[in-house]
């Protein structure tokens, strides 16, 4: 067991010379603590702060040598001085050190020859916790005194502690941009979304979004062309974020800019294809559903691009799928193929589009929602207002996920019922 300086360094007797030692370092140690208090008032740099470190304790306390560890993530040597070796090049610091709990000679750890420059180790404490060592070797005045070892862990802890406080407060102010970025993303996703969604005599039309995370990747859209014909489109861009949130708005601006020009569907996806391939961030893509309905025709006109197939439900029961169209958007830079699929909707039907966060539920045995359970839910509810239709199936896929409302993807809804 090594000695500490608790048991082996006298206690000096009240005499005049030592009441005078003892008031003269006290005053050194006041000045010390001033200069220390205005170099972090000052908002000095960190390599500053640490070089005004290393003068007061050479200039106040007369310690020419002196090397300072901090635990910032993992042991880094802050101030180095004095020294033939030079320890911001240590790799790590020993056991022996990294294990202390009180100042401690350093002739008793064992250690290297490295470190017979050094008489002492002084562990630095903030709430019970090590935050640093200093090891100090040749100081000719104050080194046996505890009262100055004492003061030299103050000063090293008054300096690692406004060091860490200035790191929280970047790390805040960082956060506070980061909230304050995805406040204007979800606000900018807000605003992609219609403001108004047709309920007449030809058409009713219907959504629904919930946001996994405060932004999502869904996005759904409509668009009257003309005073026959709109757009109807449900899209899921790869990742979240506000990565995710910024390629959405670009292809929605995309869409619309694009049906300005043409409602040629086959143009129109296209020119979103090309879109999002020379503006998507790493390997993200696009799904998407787009279809065209004319009001006077009752003619329907899609493209899937590698989207969950909506469902168009009869009167009858009869459902079907509409899976025909393309691939995702954004994979290649000419899309391999694309189709588009034209039906005629009859009265009283129903089209159900959605994202894959509806179908993509599971439950405690990783048992799907799915596609089935989908259509049977549409064709046992198909008489219910659109609004509450969704309500329902979204209580539904809650009550599937042991009743909660934390999905792992965001999910959409967009239903139109044809009258």
């Amino acid at each position: 067991m090594h000695m500490t300086l608790k048991s082996s360094l006298p206690v000096p007797a009240v005499e005049d010379a030592d009441v005078k030692k003892e008031l003269n370092l006290k005053k050194l140690e006041l000045s010390a603590l001033l200069e220390i208090t205005q170099a972090i008032n000052n908002n000095l740099p960190e390599y500053s702060l640490y070089k005004i470190y290393h003068f007061t304790l050479l200039a106040q306390l007369h310690i020419n040598r002196l090397t300072l560890f901090v635990n910032d993530e993992e042991w880094e040597c802050k101030v180095c001085f004095g020294t033939q070796f030079n320890f911001n090049k240590l790799d790590a610091l020993p056991d022996c050190i990294t294990g202390l709990t009180e100042i401690s000679y350093v002739s008793e750890l064992g250690l290297d020859e490295r470190w017979k420059e050094f008489e002492l180790a002084i562990p630095v404490f903030q709430n019970g916790k090590i935050l640093a060592f200093v090891l100090i070797g040749n100081s000719h005045a104050y080194y046996s005194d505890i009262a100055a070892l004492a003061f030299v862990q103050t000063i090293s802890n008054i300096i690692i502690v406004a060091m860490q406080n200035r790191k929280l407060a970047r790390q805040r102010l960082a956060e506070e941009a980061i909230r304050n970025e995805i406040k204007i993303a979800r606000d900018v996703q807000t605003m992609l979304f219609p403001k108004s969604l047709p309920n007449d005599k030809e058409v009713a039309v219907h959504a629904s979004y919930i946001p996994h995370s405060s932004i999502g990747g869904d996005y759904y859209d409509l668009v009257e062309i003309n005073d026959e014909e709109f757009l109807l489109c449900v899209a899921d861009v790869s990742g979240k974020g506000v990565p995710a949130s910024l390629l959405m708005s670009n292809f929605q601006a995309g869409l619309r800019t694009i049906l300005r020009q043409t409602n040629d569907l086959v143009k129109v996806v296209t020119e979103l294809n090309f879109l999002i391939y020379n503006n998507a961030i790493a390997e993200k893509f696009i799904t998407c559903f787009l279809a065209i309905y004319n009001r006077e025709t009752r003619e329907l006109r899609y493209v899937n691009a590698g989207h969950n197939a909506p469902v168009i439900l009869y009167e009858d029961n009869s459902c079907r799928l509409l899976t025909e169209g393309s691939t995702m958007l954004g994979i290649f830079e000419e899309l391999p193929f694309i189709s588009v699929t034209k039906l005629i909707v009859p009265n009283k039907a129903i089209v159900l589009c959605y994202t894959d966060g509806l179908t993509e539920v599971f439950n405690v045995e990783e048992d799907e929602y799915g596609l089935e359970n989908t259509i049977k839910f549409l064709k046992n509810s198909r008489y219910l207002s659109l609004k509450k239709l969704h309500e329902e199936l979204l209580e539904e896929i809650k009550t599937h996920n042991q009743g909660s409302t934390s999905f792992q993807d965001d999910i959409t809804l967009l239903s139109c019922r044809f009258k």
